[in-house]
């Protein structure tokens, strides 16, 4: 089993993770509520990795309007692009598109 991310290693990560697109932070912040205290250090490498991205091409990714490239082709990043896309499941209330649909 990996190591979890200690508490200094994921306040890093989720700086690291501000976004310039609204969408990117949506999904980003939904990533972060449900998974922030089970991340391993794998994981977090892995979401490094696509924060290195620009904000276009990781949105394209989480929305699967493409697929990673082989530079992006490696377990943990496949495993946090899986995390971070959005699904239709109950427990992930649906993204807010204007702000009167998040009252």
């Amino acid at each position: 089993m990996d190591t979890l991310l200690s508490e200094r290693s994921l306040s890093k990560l989720r700086w690291r993770c501000r976004r310039g697109l609204l969408e990117n932070d949506l999904l980003i912040e939904r990533f972060f509520n449900t998974y922030a205290h089970t991340l391993t250090e794998a994981q977090g490498q892995g979401m490094n990795t696509l924060m290195e991205l620009a904000d276009n091409d990781l949105l394209d990714l989480l929305l699967s309007r493409k697929e990673p490239g082989p530079e992006l082709d490696l377990p943990e990043v496949r495993e946090v692009l899986g995390m971070l896309k959005p699904v239709s499941h109950p427990s992930f209330p649906p993204i807010p598109r204007t702000p009167e649909e998040s009252i």
